[in-house]
Formats: C-alpha cells, structure tokens, sequence
C-alpha cells in the first residue's frame, strides 16, 4: 500500500504521522505549537527519509482551501500568535515535493470519521471539536462541505443561558458559540480549567445549554446522519447525555426521525476513531490528492 503522511496542525500542537490508504496509522509524533519556522522544522525533521508519497494537511483556521486563490494554502486571520497569513502549503512544498491536500483539522477529521470511523457507511456527518477553541466539519453528499471558504461553525451566535454573565473570550465576536463554550472561556469564566470541575457544577449546565443550542442550528440546516464530538472538553463524558437531553428538549419534536428521539444515544456520539480522528483525516486528504481530488 501506497504510504502517506499526515499533519494536523493544531493551535496547540502539530500531530505528524505516516499510513496507509485504508486510514491506518503506522507512526505518529506530536511537539507543541510555537512559532512557525521552530515548529515547521520539527515536521520536516519528522518527515526526513520517510519517502511519502503525498501528504496531507488538516489545519487550524481560519485557512484558505480554494485552489487557485492568491492565499490558498495559507492561515489567514487567525488570532494565534505569528500565524496569521502563513503560507503553510507553500511552506510544505519548498522541501517536500509531493501532492498536498489541505483543509480545516475539522473538515479532516470529519472525514476521517465518514471514512473510517462513526459515520462510515452513511452519506453525511458533521464534527465538532470543543477544545482550545471551537470547529466544526461537514461531508454532506460524501463531500466535504466548501463554498466561499470553509464552515466556520464555531463563531455563530446562540442564545444566553439566563445565569450566565460571562462577556465572552472571542477576540472577533466576544460572545459566539466559541467566546463562550470552548476551553479557554470555561476557565476565563470558572477560575480553574474544565478538568477541575465537578461533574454537578453548574459550569456543565451552561456548557451544554451552548453546545445543544449549537447542535440546533446544524440539525435544522444540515441534517447530519450522525454528529460527532471530540476535543478536550468533551473528553467530559458526563456532557454527552446533558447534550442530547437538551437537544431533545429544544427540538420539540419538531424533526419526526428515529435519530433525534428513540436513537439519539446513537446519534450525538465521540470520535469512534478517537485522538485519531483528525490524523486519518489528513491521510483522507493525502489520499485525495494523490489521485488528484
């Protein structure tokens, strides 16, 4: 099998990993993100003699996917610090010489989902990542979701829990989905970091009033076959059943399917492929552009 390589490059770290086709990963390391010429010469060390034949990219964002844009390939207005506007595929290219495909980590990892992992064998799914900050994916027709840009699910606005006070940590939008539910706002809000809470806190309350409500918004307008939820937070398992009861309580039946009321254990769940999803995403993304998608 043709061997790939892979780079999910987080905010917080850069996962790079080597496999197969068939979405199986053979090696993996992971640093930590620092500044963009530090940080990138530990990937090329990392890729030094490994003969890939494609490699594939699942980035933090906001990116440029589309193909033939003066900024494709780069991070654009990204609030991380020395990131904003790096060419990262151009980057990539000048020492590895190979097909690169490039896209969202989200968008990676929701393919990676849709191939290999929770949602294989349906047409359509959706990933969100609650962490460090807030994404979400799309493959809809077994595709994944483009248009202007990508999706940029973790900015929208959603509805106050009415005990809430917090301003919001959002650099662009203060209070968005993101300003208020990702890691950091959960410890701007609560003093300590979600880890710390209990699982009775009412910090978990409010988290999942935000995520639920979020999870609204793609239910009405994409209609997923199945969502999937990874990231640091929701390593909270407690979260999940909160999630879908709340999601229930705001549909109101409205949506008349099986997957919402009777199966809904089965329908909001964690990546089946685990801390792998976003990695077998990227080999997804090598994959494509091996065969020139």
């Amino acid at each position: 099998m043709k061997l790939l390589g892979a780079i999910e490059a987080g905010g917080t770290k850069f996962v790079c990993g080597i496999g197969h086709e068939d979405g199986s990963i053979i090696d993996r390391v992971s640093f930590p993100t620092t500044h963009p010429e530090e940080t990138m010469a530990q990937v090329f060390q990392y890729f030094e003699g490994k003969n890939v034949e494609a490699i594939g990219i699942g980035s933090f964002g906001p990116i440029d996917p589309v193909i033939g844009s003066p900024t494709y390939g780069y991070v654009t207005t990204t609030p991380k610090p020395f990131w904003s506007q790096y060419n990262l595929v151009g980057a990539v290219r000048e020492k590895i010489d190979v097909p690169i495909g490039f896209d969202t980590d989200v968008n990676g990892a929701a393919l990676g989902e849709y191939k290999w992992g929770a949602a294989q064998g349906l047409d359509s799914c959706l990933y969100i990542t609650v962490g460090t900050g807030i994404g979400a994916g799309a493959v809809v027709g077994g595709t994944l979701i483009h248009g202007l840009s990508h999706p940029e699910m973790g900015h929208i606005y959603v509805r106050r829990h009415e005990q809430d006070t917090f301003a919001g940590a959002c650099p662009f939008h203060g209070d968005c989905l993101e300003g208020l539910a990702a890691g950091p706002a959960i410890g701007s809000r609560w003093g300590r970091p979600a880890v710390e809470l209990a699982p009775d806190d009412l910090a978990w309350e409010i988290e999942a009033h935000y995520l639920a409500h979020a999870l609204m918004s793609y239910v009405l307008i994409l209609s997923p076959q199945k969502i999937v939820m990874g990231g640091g937070v929701m390593k909270q398992s407690h979260l999940f059943p909160m999630i879908r009861t709340k999601l229930q309580e705001l549909l109101k039946g409205y949506v008349q399917h099986a997957s919402l009321t009777a199966d809904i254990d089965s329908y909001i769940v964690p990546p089946q492929l685990g801390d792998n999803a976003g990695l077998a995403g990227s080999i997804a993304l090598a994959s494509m552009a091996l065969a020139g998608k």
